[in-house]
């Protein structure tokens, strides 16, 4: 089988799906369909490759993908928090992070696309609704008497500082 440059073949989502976080199973699918291969081969060959990944970054701390990017396992220092409901002072542990840089060629084409869609967010099961969208879709009021316009699911942070009581270190 020759070199096949996926990059000339950009990926093609329904539009039911924009916006929507692109799933191993559909990465399978596109792949499955390009190289004409049976779905359930194409799923191992990209497992193993995410497996792969992933015993490299454990094994070595780095792993570089050329043209695609460099995945990167850095410590984070032990630090001071502060407990955002109570204000109390938390120690939290240092703990091993994954980075990743982008190589040139993503970059480039990411900079250059005409558009790109804001991902939809899903609320966490345990997360309080405050001013926006609520757990049932529906639109609530802010603190402040605004109402939510629906345009939108996402907050700038600049506009949640204004609603967050900044307490000193």
């Amino acid at each position: 089988m020759g070199c096949l440059d996926l990059y000339a073949f950009p990926p093609v989502y329904p539009a039911h799906l924009a916006g929507s976080p692109v799933t191993k199973k559909e990465i399978v699918k596109q792949i499955s369909d390009k190289l004409k291969l049976p779905q359930i081969k194409t799923k191992e060959i990209v497992q193993l490759t995410f497996d792969s990944i992933v015993e490299t970054l454990v094994r070595e701390g780095r792993i570089e993908l050329r043209n695609f990017g460099v995945f990167e396992v850095k410590r984070r220092k032990p630090r001071k928090a502060r407990n955002p409901r109570t204000g109390e002072s938390v120690q939290v542990e240092g703990k091993n992070v994954v980075t990743f840089q982008p190589g040139k060629i993503m970059e480039d084409q990411v900079k250059s696309a005409l558009k790109v869609v804001e991902p939809k967010r899903k609320l966490r099961k345990n997360a309080k609704v405050g001013a926006g969208v609520s757990a049932n879709g529906s639109t609530t009021p802010a603190s402040n008497g605004a109402v939510h316009s629906g345009a939108s699911d996402h907050t700038e942070p600049a506009d949640m500082l204004g609603e967050l009581p900044l307490k000193p270190r």
